[in-house]
């Protein structure tokens, strides 16, 4: 699943390829996407986020001495954070122990990061909370402080500043419009 679209990513971040093939991987992880989307929504996701990174990566200009087609985490890299990420999910992800992940120092790890996913580590982490608590208000009936604890925020009031702040609306609003379109 996740190695497949990895194994097409790292095939497509080739600097000098100047030719067609990372269309091909794009096309390829759009596929797998496209496959995952119904067993494993976290491989599609990946997919998705994957052929993401590698167009805005044919779409900057190259720059002399960069060690990678955008100067960002390779898709190893990537794998291995969001890994991380989403196992630690429900505790403290320090970008101390991200670059350790990666065998980084934290200031470079952090600019190759920006670079990666045009988020700082910690809105990376935010967002992936706001995923899945999403996800799990969808999908359980747990209360929405069950769901904050289980997704890493101190306690509901934190969850519902910070879900209001990237959805436009309190959680359990939302939970309520997005139950109703289900039935």
């Amino acid at each position: 699943m996740d190695s497949q679209a990895g194994d097409t990513f790292t095939v497509a971040t080739n600097p000098v390829d100047h030719g067609g093939s990372w269309i091909q991987s794009v096309i390829g992880l759009l596929g797998v996407a496209t496959q995952q989307l119904e067993s494993s929504k976290e491989a599609a996701q990946s997919a998705l986020e994957q052929a993401t990174s590698l167009l805005q990566a044919q779409m900057r200009p190259h720059s002399r001495g960069s060690s990678g087609a955008s100067g960002g985490l390779l898709a190893w890299q990537v794998r291995k954070v969001r890994a991380y990420v989403d196992a630690h999910i429900a505790g403290r992800v320090l970008v101390l122990n991200l670059s350790a992940v990666v065998n980084l120092s934290e200031a470079h790890f952090s600019r190759m990061f920006k670079r990666t996913f045009g988020l700082s580590p910690h809105a990376f982490v935010l967002r992936r909370r706001l995923e899945l608590a999403a996800r799990l208000m969808l999908e359980s009936t747990e209360s929405l402080t069950g769901i904050a604890l289980c997704c890493g925020f101190t306690d509901q009031a934190h969850l519902c500043k910070h879900f209001r702040r990237s959805m436009g609306e309190p959680p359990a609003a939302w939970r309520r419009a997005r139950r109703g379109e289900l039935i």
